[in-house]
């Protein structure tokens, strides 16, 4: 195998026509990282990957792998394995001999890419359609040999585009954890598009949130869960995403809309400069009005805490999900599968404090605040 790919998106933006792709961004993947680009559709991602791959030339900005500018070179000249949402098979050549045929057009003997083949065909659970052709092959199983094809090489990167959309959920957890342990094993660069928050956090060494064409927040998938950088991270990451509860703050303490609930906050000394920032642009405009998120796991019950409706409890195994009338708004919480409630059934609810995270100003950025009580307190 060549040695993994650092790749660095040095300014490059993507403009077709009078529309903005992409706007000029700087990422960096590190040799042998699982970078995942996550987004809803249209946000710019795949455009973001084609550019990285050469299939896009940029509008402007840099492409470097191992420090050498590939803005111009080919995505042939590149030494990628790019891996499409929708596969093209040969139809005139079994599964194994669909595989091999890359090794093969690289110069490799043809026993021996039949062996290669035959290996990753074993680890990808395909070994038993080894001599079908695509014809006779179901649309999942189609493309989960258009994968072994692209993973049977040896790139400096993988670069893959959704190329589990179209598995159903079994097969598709099954082909995260395949994914995940051949990334381990060949330590190559992989770069992953997708929509999918729940794939990105169980894949990614890291996790790029994308949305109209900018990188919103890079980071590690558990402090991109706990610390999301604004609204739209906190809603868009978790299943379900964020709590997000409008709030309006009087000194010390900030009273929720539509709960009987009031927190009291302060300042971090310790935030980082972004939060600062975000926290002075809340300060000088008020009227954006300030939000609090808190996950549904630390929606506590607590016979102190504020009055909720039971609106509908979802059974999902080892716990259920809980979702509260509160004001005009809706509540989600998780709870233990022995906890059940009826619908229109009362509830008094709580959060972990330390799981309240602050947002607001213009952008709804997030808020160098912390909660300071070690429970919410009623009004009234």
């Amino acid at each position: 195998m060549n040695a993994p790919a650092r790749i660095h998106m040095q300014s490059v933006a993507k403009k077709f026509a009078d529309r903005i792709a992409v706007y000029p961004l700087d990422l960096s993947v590190a040799k042998g990282e699982f970078l995942v680009l996550l987004g809803p559709s249209g946000c710019g991602k795949t455009t973001t990957l084609r550019m990285m791959a050469g299939l896009e030339a940029p509008s402007q900005g840099a492409v470097h792998f191992n420090g050498k500018d590939v803005t111009r070179l080919r995505a042939g000249e590149r030494d990628i394995a790019f891996v499409f949402q929708m596969f093209s098979l040969y139809p005139h050549l079994n599964v194994r001999d669909n595989v091999a045929f890359t090794l093969r057009a690289q110069g490799m003997p043809p026993r021996e890419a039949g062996r290669q083949a035959s290996d990753i065909l074993l680890r990808l659970g395909l070994e038993s359609l080894a001599n079908f052709h695509p014809e006779h092959l179901a649309g999942g199983d189609q493309q989960r040999v258009g994968l072994a094809r692209a993973l049977v090489r040896r790139p400096q990167a993988f670069l893959m585009d959704e190329p589990l959309g179209t598995l159903d959920g079994d097969l598709r957890g099954e082909m995260r954890e395949t994914l995940r342990a051949n990334h381990n094993q060949a330590g190559a660069t992989t770069v992953f598009v997708t929509h999918d928050q729940e794939e990105a956090m169980s894949l990614a060494d890291r996790i790029a949130v994308m949305r109209d064409g900018r990188v919103v927040q890079c980071d590690h998938p558990r402090n991109l869960y706990d610390n999301p950088a604004d609204l739209f991270t906190a809603g868009f990451v978790g299943s379900p995403g964020m709590n997000l509860i409008r709030a309006s703050r009087t000194g010390e303490w900030a009273a929720m809309e539509g709960l009987d609930l009031v927190l009291r906050v302060g300042e971090d000394a310790e935030a980082d400069d972004i939060a600062q920032l975000a926290g002075a642009a809340a300060a000088a405009s008020p009227e954006a009005g300030f939000w609090l998120g808190v996950r549904p796991e630390n929606v506590l019950l607590s016979e102190s805490g504020a009055p909720c409706v039971v609106d509908q409890t979802l059974v999902l195994g080892t716990h259920n999900l809980l979702s509260l009338r509160a004001g005009g708004g809706f509540l989600k919480a998780w709870l233990p599968a022995g906890v059940r409630f009826r619908e229109g059934e009362t509830v008094r609810v709580s959060f972990l404090t330390s799981g309240c995270r602050w947002f607001g100003g213009p952008g709804g950025l997030a808020l160098p605040w912390r909660t300071l009580e070690a429970a919410c307190r009623p009004t009234r």
